[in-house]
């Protein structure tokens, strides 16, 4: 499992045992391995040791399961009988949803974007973090790059509640995104494309960068699903 080595400890205490401790807790925790599979640390179909993964957050083994609970309801995790806990393999459906609901979402933001809104700086750091993974040929770092800077996009919303649903989105998108055998053929043509989207917004051209964005998600969306149906047979879905 690749969560032991950077992972923040959520770290649990025995101090303020109330209910809404505890709730707290167990989202820090769900929000800690969510972000595992965001960022790519965490692939579909890895098993998730309840051990190591305690240890590793400093939870108890409760915290974890409610957690995995949470997780499990956000189709981010499956429990399988005689096997554990492991990360979902996300199905053709639900690939297809999951770009239903970023061209409502990120397309709306756009639209309605004003080119001086703070989350622009997110999508501009977004943009340089990606370039100098692209440089590197660092395709995981690229990946996590493009997920923020549609983070970014979701933040011009300025919605809570966008935002919590996007984090869910982006750990499903990531899930799908782990299917494909050569993330440079997902990752590499989309660093320029997110910088024009970025160039677009700041210069006020908001029509101009939904339309880009949309363009954009098409193509990903055919990559994505393409890279689906050349899953092995038997493979876990």
């Amino acid at each position: 499992m690749a969560t032991t080595a950077d992972a923040e400890p959520v770290s649990e205490t025995a101090a303020d045992p109330t209910e809404a401790k505890v709730g707290d807790l167990v989202e820090r925790t769900a929000a800690s391995i969510r972000s595992w599979i965001i960022t790519g640390k965490a692939r579909p179909g890895e098993r998730l040791s309840e051990k190591a993964v305690a240890e590793t957050l400093a939870v108890s083994r409760n915290t974890l399961r409610e957690a995995f609970r949470v997780l499990t309801h956000e189709n981010l995790l499956v429990r399988r009988p005689h096997a554990g806990v492991m990360v979902a393999v996300p199905t053709l459906a639900s690939i297809l949803d999951i770009y239903r609901v970023r061209r409502m979402i990120e397309g709306q933001a756009l639209r309605g974007a004003l080119p001086g809104h703070p989350a622009t700086d997110i999508m501009r750091q977004a943009v340089e973090t990606a370039e100098r993974a692209r440089d590197e040929k660092d395709w995981r770092s690229a990946g996590t790059a493009n997920m923020e800077f549609h983070r970014g996009i979701v933040a011009l919303c300025d919605s809570e509640h966008l935002d919590r649903l996007y984090a869910t989105v982006s750990a499903e998108l990531r899930l799908a995104f782990g299917l494909l055998a050569n993330p440079e053929y997902l990752h590499a043509p989309y660093v320029a494309r997110n910088a024009r989207i970025l160039e677009m917004t700041l210069a006020g051209d908001s029509a101009a960068a939904a339309a880009e964005l949309d363009e954009y998600l098409v193509q990903s969306e055919r990559t994505v699903a393409a890279a689906y149906s050349r899953r092995t047979p038997g493979e876990p879905a």
